[in-house]
């Protein structure tokens, strides 16, 4: 069943993200020669009599793609010019670009705003509902209806936000600036307690938790898909921050490996947690594309914004090279990243 999960899963969050490109880049006319979900081996495609899509469907669940006409300046196939993509203003092939990563964003916040609506929400906020006793934070003073405004001077705005912080902190002493029930800041400074479970993996925790009251309604989904939405976009930013500063190791990062293993645990706690793990992968897939790096989406924008300063396209060559350069370093990471995804099974 994890199985079926995992290929559902990625295969919805592929195809969202494709057709962003493949809607904008038919509505300014963009010669589209396939569409495709998945990579290796065609298992089912189609197309349409009169059309000039070839629609598929390929063997290995992970990615996808849109073929258009014109990608690179030195397309010379007989797509007459005015179909080609490099033909086209640079507003127009920045809107096709980002469109992918843009709906994979909308896809996450439609299964929050469902899941809210279905199952109920809670709050996102950083207020603290309780603290444990003997544990650091109740040590420092922290109390009920405090607010986490910053840790170590980072801005917070979500519980998620602080788990990370706390977690990368690897146990050192942490500042954290407080706002009290009548918006009156203080700081306090703690050691976040180490606790090791039997795998010696190591976690760090302050004692502290936060209200799990489930509100329905449409307001309360609405208001929280909102939240966890732009909760979990910066959470993604945060997480890229700390894996250049060193925060976040590279060995916490997880392939398809990795990620089928959280689908099938995911999985074995019901539909909702399902739904909330397809719209975190969605909305980090977004992400990702986004980055300013070759074989992404916003390598390509990145193209164009010089494009643009230039006034002139970048050489054919010097780009192929590139994302060419950019694609052998992705998939190095990808071949390193599913090595310590299997070592930490074994």
């Amino acid at each position: 069943m994890a199985i079926i999960w995992f290929i559902l899963i990625l295969g919805a969050i592929i195809l969202i993200h494709e057709c962003g490109h493949f809607l904008f880049a038919k509505l300014f006319k963009v010669y589209v020669y396939e569409f495709s979900i998945g990579m290796g081996p065609k298992i089912l495609h189609f197309k349409k009599k009169k059309g000039e899509t070839e629609y598929c469907v390929r063997l290995i669940p992970i990615g996808g793609f849109v073929s258009l006409a014109g990608e690179d300046a030195d397309d010379n196939s007989k797509i007459p010019n005015d179909r080609k993509l490099f033909s086209k203003p640079v507003w127009q092939r920045f809107i096709i670009m980002v469109a992918g990563a843009t709906f994979n964003f909308l896809f996450a916040f439609v299964l929050l705003f469902v899941m809210a609506l279905i199952y109920g929400s809670v709050s996102t906020k950083p207020v603290v509902a309780d603290v444990s006793e003997e544990y650091p934070a109740y040590n420092a003073g922290i109390k009920e209806g405090d607010t986490i405004v910053s840790i170590d001077k980072q801005k917070i705005s979500s519980w998620s936000e602080v788990q990370l912080y706390i977690q990368t902190s690897e146990g050192k002493e942490i500042t954290i600036l407080l706002k009290d029930k009548n918006d009156k800041e203080r700081e306090v400074k703690l050691v976040p307690k180490t606790i090791e479970d039997k795998n010696g993996e190591k976690s760090y925790v302050v004692g502290i938790n936060v209200d799990r009251t489930v509100r329905k309604g449409f307001a309360n989904s609405l208001s929280y898909a909102c939240e966890t939405t732009v909760s979990l976009y910066k959470l993604m930013l945060t997480t890229i921050k700390e894996l250049f500063t060193g925060g976040v190791s590279v060995k916490d990062l997880s392939g398809p490996v990795g990620i089928y293993t959280i689908v099938d645990s995911q999985s074995k706690q019901g539909f909702q947690s399902i739904m909330y793990l397809t719209a975190y992968l969605s909305m980090n897939i977004g992400v990702i594309n986004l980055l300013p790096f070759p074989a992404f989406d916003g390598g390509r924008v990145l193209f164009l914004i010089i494009e643009k300063i230039r006034r002139k396209p970048v050489p054919a060559k010097a780009e192929a090279i590139v994302n060419g350069i950019g694609f052998i370093l992705l998939m190095l990471l990808m071949v390193y990243v599913t090595f310590n995804d299997i070592l930490r099974l074994i």
